[in-house]
Formats: C-alpha cells, structure tokens, sequence
C-alpha cells in the first residue's frame, strides 16, 4: 500500500534505548488507551494484561520494554516527559502494585505477571504486542499491534496506513522511490529538500514545518552536549563505560561555554586534522547512543539504535565543513535525510528484528550522506547516489546486541555508520553520476532481499552471533 511518510514520521523526539522496543510498545500502550477512551471502557477496566511476542520478547527486557509500557499504560509521553521522573513513575508502580491507566483510573498491576514474555512469533511482523483489558468482572478487550521500526506502530488490517494513503494523495509531488524522486527534481527543477517542503506542506503551515525541523535539531544538539558531558557505567549489567565524555575533554581542552549553541561555536575553533575529525565525527556519534542507552531522549533517525549516525554527520557539517550554516542549511539536511529513510521504509524496512542491523545503521548512514550531499552543493543524482553507495556497504549488517542492550556493538556502530556517510558523501560528489552502476533503488531491492534470507538469529533476537559469543558474565 502506498502511504505518505512525512519527514516527521521518520525524525520522531521519544526515549531511549529501542524505537521498536522502547518507543513503538509506549505508542502502542497510547493507542490502547485511546481505544479504551473511545469504547468509554477505560473507567471500567479492572485490570490490563500485555503479551510480548518474538523480538520483542527475546530482548524486550534489555531494551526496557516492560518499563516503556508501564509508562505508556500511564498516560505519560515519551516525546515531554521529564527524563528525570521516569525512575520515580517506574518505582511507584512496582513499590505499590498499581498503575494509574491513562492518569485516571488506578488499577493494581503487578509488572511481573501482567507483562508476559512469550517466545513465539506472530505471523504479521517479528515484533507484535496484544493488550487485554478485563472490565465488568467476566469481559475482555483486546487489541494486537506491531512494532515494526522507527517507533512506527501498526495494526494489521493497517486502518491508519490507508488514511495516510488518502494524505499522499494530495502531495504534489507523491514519492513511492528514488527514481520518481529524481524526475520531480529534473521536472521541477529543484532540489530535493525544496521537493519535500512542498509535500510537507501538504500537511503543515510553513510556520510549523520551520519550527518542528528546528525543534528536532535542537533536541540532537542537546543529546550530543548531554552526552559528552556526562561520565560513568550505563544501566543495564554489561558495565559499559561511557566513553564520549573522556574523548570529549582530549578535544574541547580548555573552552568556556555555558549551553549547546555556545559548545558548538567553541568547536569550530578547535583543531581540525584528520585525527581530529574521526575523533570529534565519533564523539558526537557515541554521545547520542549513550545518552539512549540510558534512557534519554533523542530523535529517531530513523531509529533509536542509529539515532547518532545523522546528529554526527549534521554536526560535523556545523562545525568542521561550514562554519557559515545555520538554520537554511540544518532544515535542509534534515528533509533530504527524512525523504531518503521513508523511501527505504517504503521499498524494504527500517526494523532490525525484520532486517538485521542493515536496516538501522544502514538506511541511516545512507540519510545521512544523502543530506550532506545536498548541503555541500550537490545533484540530486549526486545526494541519491551517496545514499546508494552508503548502503552498499551495509549490506548484509547483522543485529547482535549483547544481552538484548542497545550498547555492543550498537554504540559502536553509530560511528562507523557517521564516517561511511561522510566518505559516501566525498565519493558521491567526486563523481558524474551519470556514470553509477547501481541505482538507489536496486540497492533497497537488494537490502529488502538480504533481509529475507537472513537468518532470524542475526535480526534483534540475541540468539546469534555476538549475543552468544560474547555472554553477560564476559563483561
């Protein structure tokens, strides 16, 4: 089916650690409530039972999704809760064996057995979810959903992706891949950032596109300053040390700053040799997972296991490329790094469990070149191109988390996929793309293909590959 996918849609602000774990079950939790809500059972329910199925039950525990579904249950938002309440919600709940669904009916809830962890699969999609509300002592109300990547949350008679289809058809310029991508460009004449504009406003005042890219880029601002200045082990048993904030002091030496656009400026005065560049790309980059990993927020981009891939690239832009850009060029990167990750939504997918890591670090890396194609002046051909090459390189990439944690080798992954971008990018503008071999588009093809031949051990289960060659008590 087709649908339209904003750029919102893709670059979404929520809570670490998982998008399909963490933030698509909390969605789901809100989606129930407002069924309940529309059915006027939710002041009747007596009780709420969750069963976890496959993925999200293999490595449900190491992404917090019992944690994200007691606040969902809750009626919190993960997009403005305050970081700092979430331990306190989380210990109320389980001190007190109750839970206040939707913040106005209290029920008790006991954690370990209304939240079940079945092993089996759902046919629909490796990460699904059913919530039982028990209401007028003998009846029940069900509904099943699936996560299926980058906090997206479906049911499967898809009843909201048809509306979405019905928005699509209002777009101007309505993009199923990259080839019509790059005909509306030739068509047009225009870039692709100014192609997307124009569909998003299909949907938003130019107010409010202007203000919600902004309001994105500043909260991977804030979660790059957070994390560089934060220190110590991240949750979890695996003891993994944060690292940004020792390679951040190595970089930033002796500036004065007080807030993240005061750090940024003093960045662009530091040194910029190769070394430096590698050092400040992977900073940035490990910043961002650690603050997920520890249950802070950050954007989608497209997910939250990759979301350090583009704040890294965007931000070396900022601060090493152009010294000059500002708000023109960051909602530009932005938009072409949205379209580029909903094409590989359309075309193959952007969940681990479905795709293996490929689909996270891969579609990520390839935005992220994408986007800084454009801002360096490039063709569309170019920006396509870059995406294409990017991704060629993560074919293939596989979901292995140690202990079901978004930490090893996930952290780590985010750097390399932040410098692939910027290589791609290099490459790609180095090029005459009417000379590429293989189109974005056949690559996806290819992704998509890769992805239903691997194995299910390597997709987000912890039941291949470093999961089990490395075990929690090796840490």
């Amino acid at each position: 089916m087709e649908e339209c996918i904003s750029v919102f849609d893709m670059l979404k602000i929520g809570v670490g650690p998982s998008s399909s774990h963490t933030l698509g079950p909390w969605r789901a939790a809100e989606r129930f409530l407002s069924e309940l809500k529309s059915e006027t059972l939710l002041n009747r329910v007596t009780r709420v039972k969750v069963d976890l199925y496959g993925s999200l039950s293999l490595t449900g525990k190491g992404h917090a999704t019992d944690l994200a579904l007691m606040l969902g249950l809750s009626g919190q938002d993960p997009e403005y809760i305050p970081i700092q309440d979430i331990a306190g919600i989380i210990k109320k709940i389980e001190d007190t064996n109750e839970i206040n669904l939707g913040n106005q009916n209290k029920i008790p809830f006991y954690f370990l057995q209304d939240i079940v962890f079945n092993k089996n699969f759902l046919s629909f999609h490796a990460n699904g979810l059913k919530f039982t509300a028990f209401y007028d002592n003998d009846k029940e109300y069900c509904a099943t959903f699936y996560s299926i990547g980058g906090g997206f949350v479906v049911k499967e008679e898809r009843i909201n992706a048809k509306n979405k289809s019905e928005i699509k058809r209002k777009f101007p310029f309505p993009i199923q891949n990259a080839e019509e991508l790059l005909n509306y460009t030739i068509q047009e004449n225009k870039s692709i950032s100014e192609i997307v504009f124009e569909n998003e406003k299909s949907m938003r005042t130019e107010t409010e596109i202007d203000h919600e890219l902004i309001r994105i880029w500043k909260t991977m601002l804030e979660c790059m300053y957070i994390g560089c200045h934060s220190e110590g082990i991240l949750p979890g048993g695996l003891n993994v040390r944060r690292r940004a904030f020792d390679m951040h002091q190595g970089l930033i030496g002796l500036a004065n700053y007080s807030n993240p656009q005061e750090w940024l400026e003093e960045i662009r005065k530091t040194e910029v040799k190769f070394r430096q560049i590698l050092k400040w790309v992977s900073c940035f980059a490990l910043a961002v997972n650690e603050v997920n990993a520890a249950l802070g927020r950050v954007v989608t981009a497209p997910t939250n296991g990759s979301a350090g891939v583009i704040p890294a690239v965007l931000m070396y832009y900022l601060v090493i490329e152009n010294h000059q850009a500002g708000e023109k060029e960051i909602k530009q990167f932005l938009m072409v790094a949205g379209e580029i990750g909903s094409i590989f939504k359309k075309g193959s997918t952007i969940s681990a469990a479905m795709g293996g890591c490929q689909a996270e670090i891969g579609v990520s890396s390839a935005m992220a070149a994408a986007a800084l194609v454009e801002v360096m002046g490039g063709t569309p051909d170019q920006v396509l191109m870059a995406a294409e090459i990017a991704m060629e390189h993560h074919l293939g990439l596989t979901c292995d988390p140690i202990g079901g944690l978004v930490q090893i080798p996930c952290i780590e992954r985010n750097t390399m996929g932040a410098i692939k971008a910027i290589n791609a990018a290099e490459l790609a503008m180095e090029t005459d793309a009417k000379n590429a071999k293989v189109p974005l588009d056949k690559v996806i093809d290819t992704m998509w293909q890769t992805a239903k031949d691997m194995n299910s051990k390597y997709k987000e289960t912890s039941e291949g590959g470093l999961a089990i060659a490395v075990n929690m008590s090796d840490c």
